[in-house]
This record gives structure tokens, C-alpha cells and sequence, in this order.
């Protein structure tokens, strides 16, 4: 069973939501908050394993919630979902730390699909965002060499193509015949060398320094 918290100020989306996903047997909505900071205190009572988070909110935003949970709770997992596809939210999100970024038109069945892929690791971006991820690797193109500092191993770039591609730890470990564990370990090195916190943010880089090809993803 996931547990999830819904952080949305629209009553009527968050009472939408809960009828969607009470629908899963799979899925339970644990609590239900209206800003960031509402998110922040329900969390620690109903442990979540992942927050569905609006953006645009009153007291605080879903941009500083999202980066305060993840780094109070790094274990729980922090899915946008959102009516704003603009470039500043998006790259807000995704560098606060939030792993994946939805928009609000999402079919039903794709949103619990998503929710029951990031509660295992996985990265999920709409369409229209990874477009816009898409459009700026193309404006800003990435250099022919990684920046000789990565320095990736042969296996780090098996995994790191495999992550961008939004598969979990356990997916990567059966597709290159390695423990989990292992893959935590060379996940864990690649976030180092990237320089980032997180999954979405080591897939965006990927693409961004030419690390992996998008048509990869």
C-alpha cells in the first residue's frame, strides 16, 4: 500500500484526488494539506511515501515545501502536480527536488501509474515538460566532451543511461545483472559527480551535458 498525502488549496481538486486515488487498491491518501507548511506538519503524523504537491499556494508555495521535505525527509518522495508549465516553476521544482512534474490534465490512470512509479524510484515528467527540458538542451547545446571532471566509469554511464530513462534502482539492477545495493552505490557516486541531489536533476544534467542522447529517454 502507497501512502499518499495530497498538498493542493483547492478543495475541490483535493477532494477530486482523493476519489481518484482511493479508487487503486494499491494507493491510500493519508492526509490531506492546503499549503506547504500544513504539508510539513501532516508529514510527520501520517508518513507518507510520497506527496502529490500543487505549486501556487498560500504561506508557503510548493517550491520551498518541496525543499524542506526532501531535506528533512530525503526517504519520501515529493510528486508535482500542477496547472503551471511555465519554465521558472519548472526548473524550481525539479532543483528543490521533486521527482517527477505533472500537470493537472493528466489522465487519472496515467497519475496513478506515475504515483506508483516514483513510490519505486522512478522519474516521470509530462510531455509538454519534457518538451520544454528538450528546448533548453537545444538553446544551450551541450559541449562534444563531458566536462573531464565526471570522469564516469563505463557501468556509470550503463546506469546513468538507464536512470535518465526513469527506471528504479531494482529495473537498472535486473537490466545490468547487479544487486540493488550496488546500483544505490553507483547511483550514489554519479549525484556526486553531477552535482546534484537527486534522480530527475542527474537525468536533466545527463542531457544537458551530453551524457546521454534525449532520444535515450
Amino acid at each position: 500500500m502507497i501512502k499518499v498525502l495530497i498538498c493542493d488549496d483547492q478543495l475541490i481538486v483535493c477532494e477530486g484526488l482523493t476519489k481518484i486515488l482511493g479508487s487503486n487498491p494499491e494507493i491510500e491518501v493519508v492526509g490531506v494539506a492546503h499549503d506547504g507548511l500544513d504539508a510539513l506538519n501532516l508529514i510527520a503524523k501520517v508518513k507518507p511515501e510520497v506527496v502529490l504537491m500543487d505549486l501556487k499556494m498560500p504561506l508557503m508555495n510548493g517550491i520551498v515545501a518541496t525543499r524542506k521535505i526532501r531535506e528533512k525527509y530525503p526517504e519520501i518522495y515529493v510528486l508535482v502536480l500542477t496547472t503551471y508549465d511555465d519554465d521558472e516553476w519548472l526548473f524550481d521544482a525539479i532543483r528543490s527536488g521533486a521527482a517527477g512534474y505533472l500537470l493537472k490534465d493528466t489522465p487519472p490512470v496515467d497519475l496513478i501509474a506515475s504515483i506508483k512509479g516514483t513510490a519505486q524510484g522512478k522519474t516521470y515528467l509530462d510531455p509538454n515538460v519534457a518538451g520544454k527540458v528538450l528546448g533548453d538542451y537545444n538553446n544551450h547545446p551541450a559541449p562534444k566532451t563531458p566536462p573531464s571532471n565526471f570522469q564516469f566509469s563505463e557501468r556509470e554511464y550503463e546506469v546513468l543511461r538507464l536512470l535518465a530513462q526513469g527506471l528504479s534502482n531494482a529495473d537498472i539492477a535486473q537490466q545490468l545483472y547487479l544487486t540493488e545495493g550496488t546500483v544505490r552505490n553507483y547511483t550514489s557516486d554519479i549525484f556526486k559527480k553531477l552535482g546534484v541531489s537527486d534522480r530527475t536533476q542527474a537525468a536533466i544534467a545527463a542531457i544537458r551535458y551530453g551524457l546521454v542522447d534525449f532520444s535515450d529517454t
